[in-house]
């Protein structure tokens, strides 16, 4: 009898140590890739191994004491490794994000820059221009004269005209029928010039006189 019973309370003690074995190893439930849902009889052990992870990384990424007591309930929620690893990877994806959206706006404040650097030139050029565009006197007999020939050391920078028109020290713009643009003050006054207040004589070397000797001319004071 009493080997009887020796027997029962053996067969009992076996299958409670396979029941309790049974319920430590139940998976805990998978909530989603990154976290489970804790199961009566799991561990910290158990959930890293089925994981795939260290305990000290479960442990890590559950804010938890690495080698510390883990103490979890049934329902309580873990984090596995990965999501620690999936957040990092989005803060580095947004600095990146960041660095380069800083990167274009220094982009376009340069391009706007040189934007206003250009149109400043642009005016600038214009301004120039404009003060080389003077008063229309009309169009004007021109004729060509070396100062060095005649014997004159009054250099090519003059033009000789009726004073009574231009006075000595006007500064004429004078564009040529081909498209020659000349800029003569006035410093002489000479034979035609003198007796056809139409026509300017202006100075320039006698290599350099074009070869069809006169022409017309657009005038302008400056």
């Amino acid at each position: 009898m009493k080997k009887v019973l020796s027997i029962a309370l053996v067969s009992t003690m076996a299958l409670t140590a396979i029941s309790a074995t049974t319920k430590t190893a139940q998976a805990a439930v998978q909530l989603d890739s990154n976290h489970v849902q804790v199961e009566a009889g799991d561990t910290y052990k158990s959930i890293a191994e089925n994981a795939g992870v260290t305990i000290a990384e479960l442990e890590q990424a559950n804010g938890r004491e690495v080698g510390g007591y883990d103490l979890i309930f049934p329902g309580e929620t873990v984090t596995l490794p990965g999501a620690t690893t999936a957040a990092a990877t989005d803060t580095t994806t947004q600095a990146a994000q960041d660095t380069t959206q800083t990167a274009q706006a220094t982009q376009t404040t340069e391009d706007t820059s040189y934007q206003a650097q250009d149109t400043t030139q642009a005016t600038t050029q214009s301004a120039a221009t404009t003060t080389q565009t003077g008063t229309s006197q009309g169009t004007f007999k021109i004729s060509f004269y070396d100062p060095a020939v005649l014997g004159s050391n009054m250099g090519y920078g003059g033009v000789a005209a009726n004073l009574s028109v231009f006075p000595k020290g006007t500064t004429l713009k004078i564009t040529l029928s081909d498209g020659t643009v000349l800029i003569r003050t006035v410093n002489d006054t000479g034979t035609f010039a003198y007796s056809n207040p139409n026509q300017l004589d202006v100075a320039m070397p006698n290599n350099q006189i074009p070869s069809y000797g006169v022409t017309t001319a657009s005038v302008e004071v400056l």
